[in-house]
């Protein structure tokens, strides 16, 4: 193009022929590859649509919300399942120690990681109950209960375990069955790290051997379900009007006086203005409808969802605060509950995932990572005060205790001023000898 072509007018466009209207789609369907599931749409309005986009493509229920991580925190039941065994898992000393002695491997360079400081940003605790959340399906996408961490190495030494989000990392098991993981990096690109560069922690149940089930995916119905039934008690509330009813004239209402009626209807919305009285028009009666047994019945769906979403997670309900009238001596039978049929697995799957990825197969031989869960399995005062008198001979027993062991599951110092044991003072099984 020439310099004078600058100036030229413009050559007219050719008019673009009109096209027919294109017609109206009755459904749109849309592909959730994340979820691997198909959801249909009615349309770029349906309010299910905009809850899908909303809320990053959780699992669509029956209920008519989508369920992702975030909305099923909101639900009070799963946040309490979630932290109680989260919580759980970050609190109790997690100590690495020798196989034969049972005696804390202090001098391995792992002991202080898994014990005290995994990485320069967070504590134990709080590494822990963040794998420990993630393992659970209660963070990211959720479609998996996996938890992953990068091994960070000099030379044969574990340095630190970094945090890895669930949902960047996708485990891919080669031709000679070893896994590879596939890293997408936060500022773009992807990265293969090797079986070895991760420490994987995953749900015991699996489709495939490889990745974890997520239990909040799992129990995305009954959340829905109780998601639901929440909201339709807050708008009871919000509207202040919990039970209708109808208001009855024996002729033709005039338009002022419907009109006066109408807006002091509207002004009784909102639950602060719940059970006010209300001025009728032209001798009106008002006549409440009686509450149905839906109505009736509210209460009763909301109380069983708790229960229909505690269950997958293995807690007790007195532990969600339900059934006050269960507190009292039985608690202590509720946690030991909770440690052996809850905490239990998941135990196992972190000692047995850190002898997988964090210890070399000479190390295995010779350490292994235990919980000691003894503070949520210990009964009352009384209790553990027979115990330990036992444990220590009293009453003519065989002695398994030493003073300085019950002293560390008291949290006491050791002392070399206490009085021996009965047992040591005159021999182990023997009776005090009697004075001449």
């Amino acid at each position: 193009m020439g310099i004078l072509d600058l100036f030229r007018r413009a050559e007219p466009k050719a008019a673009v022929p009109e096209l027919p209207p294109m017609p109206l789609v009755p459904a749109l369907p849309l592909v959730r590859a994340m979820a691997g599931e198909c959801a249909m749409f009615h349309g770029l309005d349906d309010p299910r649509f905009l809850e899908f986009i909303r809320h990053g493509g959780g699992a669509m229920t029956e209920a008519g919300i989508s369920i992702s991580p975030k909305i099923a925190m909101r639900n009070t039941t799963v946040l309490r399942c979630v932290s109680l065994i989260s919580f759980a898992i970050g609190m109790l000393p997690l100590h690495l120690q020798r196989k034969n002695t049972k005696e804390n491997a202090t001098d391995h360079p792992l002991f202080r990681i898994l014990h005290r400081r995994p990485n320069a940003w967070q504590t134990a605790f709080e590494f822990r109950s963040l794998m420990q959340q993630r393992a659970l399906g209660a963070s990211g996408s959720g479609t998996k209960g996996d938890a992953y961490a990068l091994i960070v190495r000099s030379g044969s030494r574990i340095l630190q375990l970094v945090p890895l989000e669930t949902d960047r990392v996708t485990p891919q098991q080669n031709s000679d069955w070893s896994l590879d993981y596939v890293y997408q990096r936060p500022t773009g690109g992807t990265v293969t790290l090797p079986q070895s560069d991760i420490f994987h922690l995953r749900y015991g149940l699996s489709e495939d051997g490889i990745t974890g089930l997520s239990l909040v995916k799992q129990a995305a119905e009954a959340i829905a379900l109780a998601i639901q039934a929440d909201t339709g008690a807050a708008r009871l509330f919000r509207n202040g009007m919990l039970v209708g009813g109808a208001l009855k004239h024996k002729n033709t209402l005039s338009a002022e006086a419907y009109e006066r009626l109408r807006e002091s209807m509207a002004e009784r919305e909102g639950a602060q203005n719940a059970h006010r009285w209300m001025i009728l028009e032209e001798g009106m009666e008002a006549n409440p409808f009686a509450q149905t047994g839906r109505d009736s019945q509210h209460l009763e769906t909301r109380a069983h969802q708790v229960e229909e979403i505690s269950r997958p997670f293995g807690v007790p309900r007195p532990l969600l605060n339900v059934d006050e009238t269960s507190w009292g001596s039985g608690i202590d039978v509720l946690g030991q509950f909770f440690v052996r049929f809850a905490l239990n697995p998941w135990f196992e799957a972190w000692q047995q995932a850190i002898e997988r990825s964090l210890l070399t197969e000479r190390e295995a031989d010779l350490y292994e990572a235990k919980f000691n869960a003894g503070g949520l399995l210990r009964g009352s005062m009384k209790d553990q005060a027979d115990f330990f008198a036992k444990g220590l001979g009293a009453g003519g027993h065989q002695p398994f205790l030493e003073v300085d062991e019950v002293r560390d599951w008291l949290d006491l110092p050791h002392s070399d001023n206490l009085p021996m044991p009965i047992t040591q003072r005159n021999g182990a099984g023997n009776e005090p000898s009697q004075a001449a």
